[in-house]
């Protein structure tokens, strides 16, 4: 039986299925988007009406194996990952992902696993490995079998910018002014967040907290944490939610990390801490007896044991905890290359007095390091910002906390002082990567950190970020116009 069929047939699938096509018909749904994720963290698929639901859920839908790369060229105009005679993977959509989109109530969505063609020559019907969704889950039901029972839940503080648009239709400056925690800045906002706060609360998300950050037209808008494919999930459809709401009030949602100097950028921080056990539990949010969707939208995982906490009479997390952070210390430059993805995510770095770390360590509530114990129980990692795809950056940390738990890492004592005092005093501490090229350096040789991104993933990735970096460097800038063009004589 081929990875495909195996999915199709797995058990209960043929009864949500069923459910689907009950809901498609109680709540009225038309059209359906079929939709996986890039290696980018773009949202892609395709939409087919709901007529073709049961066929489409049994046989899936073809889309070239280029899609997972955004069909982009790079610069020497070669299709990135696969070229066109490549064949065409197919979607299978995952039903307990179903939810009805808020703002076009005849609209539904569905996430897609991701497989070769049924008619490969080679390993027809498996796995596409290049499908990152479909990788995370793979990968971290290995590490829970490898752990007895070990998983990842993980919450994350998605920081974006809402922008004006100019009459040209690009950013024209920061809808409120950078004023970090003003109430009057959040409130200038209060009709945008709102309406993502009504349109996420119908698609799943328990939406916790929120504040005006440091950064022009800069909010946060958290959501609950849960299992990390879910997690992962729940972020996409918050820049779904965003891009929506933005459309409708005629301003810029910027995922951007870095899109102005001299103020904070956009980061996107993940709580992280291992579980045990813990139950599914159904949250309606509001949404009545009958759900906009199916249950598995709007379920969480709640309870059980959680091994970052400390030991009795301690402060330090458990031991389990401190064999992570000493995993993810160690492979942090490598991480850097997924959670710091993009040319502009550097600047970041490099803007140096605005919380962002640039320096390899941990410590409590110390926000000069990379790792940071955020609250007892889980430690928050920093070196990620908001173009992130959460998918790639969760298998990632899962094979950080492989190394260090499999290893025994000890990430030392904890650092309680500002790392760049610490570091004039003597301490030595490893630096992150400063540039795209540096961290995809440091990512090719880490054989841990490419455990997250197997066979065909890794390669579509180097593809697409050698490219990004290359077109970067052969591009001439304001800023190069602006330095040289009167240099001589």
């Amino acid at each position: 039986m081929t990875d495909l069929e195996a999915h199709v047939n797995q058990p209960g699938r043929k009864e949500l299925v069923k459910k689907v096509r009950a809901k498609i018909n109680e709540l009225g749904i038309t059209y359906i988007y079929y939709q996986f994720v890039s290696v980018t963290g773009r949202i892609v698929g395709k939409g087919i009406p709901a007529d073709h639901w049961e066929a489409t859920a049994e046989r899936g839908f073809q889309l070239v194996y280029g899609s997972t790369a955004n069909l982009f060229v790079d610069r020497h105009k070669n299709y990135i990952g696969y070229g066109p005679e490549a064949s065409e993977l197919v979607g299978i959509p995952d039903p307990d992902t179903f939810v009805q989109l808020p703002w076009d109530k005849r609209v539904a969505r569905v996430f897609c696993t991701c497989f070769r063609n049924r008619e490969e020559k080679v390993n027809p019907g498996g796995h596409l490995t290049s499908d990152c969704r479909g990788n995370l889950r793979i990968l971290h039901n290995e590490f829970q079998k490898k752990h007895k029972g070990l998983h990842l839940r993980h919450g994350c503080e998605p920081e974006m910018m809402w922008l004006k648009k100019g009459e040209d239709g690009l950013p024209d400056g920061g809808y409120t002014k950078p004023n970090c925690y003003h109430i009057d800045q959040f409130e200038a906002l209060r009709p945008v967040f709102l309406r993502v706060i009504e349109y996420a609360r119908a698609m799943g998300l328990d939406m916790i907290q929120g504040d005006h950050e440091d950064a022009p037209g800069q909010l946060e808008l958290n959501f609950m944490f849960d299992d990390a494919l879910r997690t992962s999930d729940r972020l996409t459809t918050y820049r779904q939610i965003c891009a929506q709401v933005a459309r409708e009030f005629n301003i810029i949602a910027c995922f951007m990390p870095k899109p102005f100097m001299g103020v904070s950028a956009s980061g996107c921080h993940h709580n992280l801490s291992l579980w045990r056990g813990g139950e599914e539990t159904v949250n309606p949010l509001g949404n009545g007896k009958s759900l906009p969707g199916m249950e598995g939208a709007f379920t969480y995982r709640k309870g059980g044991e959680n091994t970052f906490m400390p030991l009795k009479g301690q402060a330090k997390p458990g031991p389990i905890g401190l064999n992570c952070i000493g995993g993810v210390v160690k492979n942090v430059r490598a991480l850097t290359a997924i959670g710091s993805s993009t040319v502009n995510s550097y600047r970041r770095l490099w803007d140096t007095g605005f919380w962002a770390p640039v320096y390899a360590d941990w410590g409590y509530q110390n926000r000069t390091c990379a790792l940071r114990i955020s609250a007892p129980g889980r430690f928050e990692y920093r070196s990620v910002d908001a173009a992130v795809n959460p998918y790639l950056m969760a298998a990632a940390l899962l094979q950080a906390f492989d190394d260090g738990i499999s290893n025994k890492m000890d990430p030392g004592e904890p650092e309680e002082r500002n790392i760049y005092e610490a570091m004039k005093a003597g301490k030595k501490v490893q630096k992150l990567p400063m540039s795209l090229g540096e961290a995809l350096d440091a990512l090719e040789k880490n054989e841990v950190i490419k455990r997250a991104m197997p066979d065909e993933m890794f390669r579509v990735f180097m593809h697409y970020k050698r490219d990004e970096w290359e077109k970067f460097n052969a591009t001439v800038t304001n800023w190069d116009l602006q330095q040289y063009w009167d240099i001589l004589p």
